[in-house]
């Protein structure tokens, strides 16, 4: 069964894959997408278990890579893309650059932590603890305040919480825990954008050093003021940093290097 894929702009233009995080969908690339479409080919998977995929049970990130690398094959003129993942869709982004190098003209992988968690065993009783309630009103409310979700965005992203099934939360959760860089990534041509927002977890913002150094073609940068979703705290921001990125232009100077 193949996940859902939303598509936009010239049939003929650059292709851009955007990959969501976990507990959203596609959705929350609404501003992006228009941003875009006016140049590049813009494709947004819902991932399995979120969205309109959700009937696709989440299996992992590697499988997940392989469905997004058969989207890449089979909708886009050359069999190439450039990649964007924010928080999930960012280790996806990591694990399809580095085994997968031959489809992606470039990288941008946001939000990923690759670091040990110094209690995981809690952070794992935690996301079970979640699971059940995670659609819950005043769950959904706290998180998206800590996501620094605007207040005109918060009932599309109630909505895509609810859509996410338990089964992806939960072995989405366990999954990241272990997540580390492929050991593929050093022989990989890939170009690769490792970034984060300012406000971020401190293991993320130290992860960044790192998976750019796991990339030959590997950089990173810090947004300043914001958090991890910040594509839509800096819209404007997140998006000139695609189409740098992908067009092969200056990164925006607001990025503050690492």
């Amino acid at each position: 069964m193949a996940i859902f894929v939303q598509d936009a702009g010239p049939d003929d233009g650059p292709a851009v894959v955007l990959l969501h995080g976990a507990g959203t969908s596609g959705w929350m690339w609404k501003r992006q997408i228009p941003a875009l479409a006016a140049d590049l080919r813009v494709l947004v998977p819902d991932l399995p278990g979120h969205g309109r995929s959700n009937a696709h049970p989440w299996v992992s990130i590697a499988d997940t890579a392989e469905l997004v690398a058969e989207t890449i094959s089979a909708r886009t003129p050359d069999g190439k893309a450039h990649v964007v993942g924010l928080s999930l869709g960012g280790y996806v982004a990591a694990h399809l650059a580095a085994t997968s190098p031959e489809l992606l003209s470039s990288a941008v992988v946001s939000g990923v932590n690759v670091l040990p968690f110094p209690n995981p065993g809690t952070m794992r009783l935690i996301g079970r603890v979640m699971g059940p309630i995670i659609g819950w009103g005043p769950v959904v409310r706290a998180n998206a305040r800590n996501l620094g979700v605007p207040p005109e965005d918060f009932e599309g992203y109630r909505a895509a919480v609810r859509a996410m099934t338990r089964q992806a939360f939960r072995r989405v959760n366990e999954e990241v825990l272990d997540f580390r860089v492929p050991d593929q990534s050093k022989d990989s041509p890939c170009r690769v954008l490792a970034v984060a927002g300012e406000n971020e977890h401190e293991l993320i913002r130290r992860s960044l050093a790192g998976i750019a150094a796991a990339f030959p073609e590997g950089q990173a940068r810090l947004a300043p003021g914001v958090g991890h979703g910040w594509n839509g705290e800096k819209p404007e921001l997140f998006t000139a940093m695609i189409r740098s990125w992908a067009l092969g232009d200056p990164l925006p100077e607001e990025l503050l290097s690492v």
